[in-house]
């Protein structure tokens, strides 16, 4: 139930871990302040673009019954739970700044996409309490923990409570009356923002996370940063009125044709080409890979078994990509080319997910960092051009800043040194937002930098 994140913090080889850490490994569903600055102001995505999915209706309620009546440790769920009626969220703790405005609008995004009747109401019986704490405070409760969601229970102080007497174990959970979400304030907006989208979601709907999902948030791969069209389909039949709390395994599927012939016409046009399922030996090895408590040589093993099984599996989908991409970033520090062909046959597999996630543009930040690094500036800039509307189209702004500055440093190497510093000037707004405090941006700015062979780099 562990969820990784191989973020665009590092082009130069350190392998961040992070994002969400479970409540504990079989019965829980989680994600593992900016100071004044005299750079530019930070910058926010206005208007969410999400994509319909892009799948058979047939396949999408396969994902559907998968999602919602499992847990990530594989444990069946006998019912579907979720809230009945109105539902209300407040907000506790110390928000740090610009989370109020990313919750409205995702709060906005669940009305009109998911048609679920949701609102903020600061009353202390509200459904939903977002407690927004430091990140010592979470790992203290939780040390692997970026965040986390929890039922039956209002504040952080409650936890440990309701952990040794079974309120906060999802297995035993009849209805979902009462959650809460525990979020870092002291992170970057982007971290935050991440978070609230993949706790809310699980708060009110599935709790399982499925890696055969290209188009997700419930995916530990954590490539999407928000919600995708896939997700509120998900949400939006998860509290259609044909279904109702308690329903069984059957019961819901019964149901399903209908509801998604209703909410998602075109998918009943498309063709069922369902993934086969993920086996729990891959799994195993891309958690021991990117977890905690591995030394660096075990990780590479782990990400080579986790490869070799992806290939023995006969996968062409995204599995593989990431099978590649997540050894690549384990051998940048001990074998450049090795690292470097990872990263290259990860961009030929994520080709097949094109158009469904912001996959291929992680790849293109390692591919365009070693083009650059090499004096090939030319290679840069065509790797990159490609990649920065996909990184604003799913809202990643670690990801957007990072080949902006890419870019910048491929036109600097062209001589075209005012789009360079015009594009490197735009490009910190969107680092202030996702990597948050300026040291952070200082930071990224100064590890790109010393790709250029004209700054000094190699």
């Amino acid at each position: 139930m562990f969820r990784f994140f191989l973020p665009v913090v590092s082009v130069l080889g350190a392998l961040a871990l992070g994002a969400c850490t479970p409540l504990n490994q079989s019965n829980t569903s989680t994600r593992a302040a900016v100071a004044d600055t005299t750079l530019p102001p930070v910058k926010g995505f206005a208007t969410p673009r999400p994509k319909a999915p892009a799948r058979s209706n047939r396949d999408i309620a396969r994902d559907f019954l998968d999602l919602t009546f499992e847990l990530e440790s594989g444990r069946k769920l006998e019912r579907l739970t979720r809230f009945e009626g109105p539902i209300t969220v407040r907000v506790t703790g110390t928000p740090p700044p610009g989370m109020m405005t990313d919750l409205r609008a995702l709060l906005a995004r669940l009305r009109s996409e998911a048609r679920i009747n949701i609102s903020l109401n600061n009353t202390p019986n509200a459904n939903i309490t977002i407690q927004a704490v430091s990140r010592k405070d979470i790992r203290k409760a939780l040390p692997q923990a970026a965040c986390f969601v929890v039922p039956n229970i209002s504040s952080l102080s409650q936890y440990r409570g309701a952990r040794r007497s079974g309120a906060a174990n999802w297995a035993l959970l009849e209805n979902r009356e009462k959650i809460a979400i525990f979020l870092p304030n002291d992170t970057s907006p982007q971290e935050t923002r991440d978070c609230l989208h993949e706790e809310l979601a699980q708060a009110l709907g599935p709790l399982n996370d499925l890696y055969r999902l290209p188009d997700s948030v419930f995916n530990d791969d954590n490539i999407h940063a928000v919600l995708t069209g896939f997700d509120m389909t998900i949400l939006r039949a998860f509290y259609d009125p044909m279904l109702a709390n308690g329903m069984s395994r059957n019961q819901v599927a019964n149901r399903l044709p209908a509801i998604l012939s209703r909410i998602n016409p075109r998918g009943d046009q498309l063709s069922s080409n369902p993934l086969p399922a993920t086996p729990r030996s891959w799994i195993d090895a891309v958690q021991t890979a990117l977890g905690p408590g591995t030394t660096p040589a075990g990780r590479r093993v782990a990400a080579r078994q986790a490869l070799l099984i992806a290939q023995s599996e006969g996968w062409r989908d995204h599995r593989l990509g990431f099978s590649h991409y997540a050894l690549g970033r384990l051998l940048q520090s001990q074998d450049i080319s090795a690292a470097l062909s990872e990263f290259r046959a990860a961009d030929r597999a994520y080709r097949s997910t094109d158009g469904l996630g912001p996959h291929r543009a992680f790849v293109a930040t390692q591919l365009s960092a070693y083009a650059i690094s090499a004096g090939q500036s030319r290679e840069a800039l065509k790797i990159i051009s490609p990649q920065l509307t996909t990184a604003a189209e799913f809202e990643n702004a670690a990801l957007l800043s990072t080949l902006m500055l890419l870019q910048a440093e491929a036109l600097d190497m062209e001589g075209q040194l005012e789009d360079a510093a015009n594009l490197r000037l735009d490009s910190l707004g969107w680092a202030r937002y996702g990597f948050g405090p300026d040291w952070a941006v200082r930071a990224k700015l100064r590890e790109i930098a010393t790709l250029s062979p004209i700054k000094g780099g190699s």
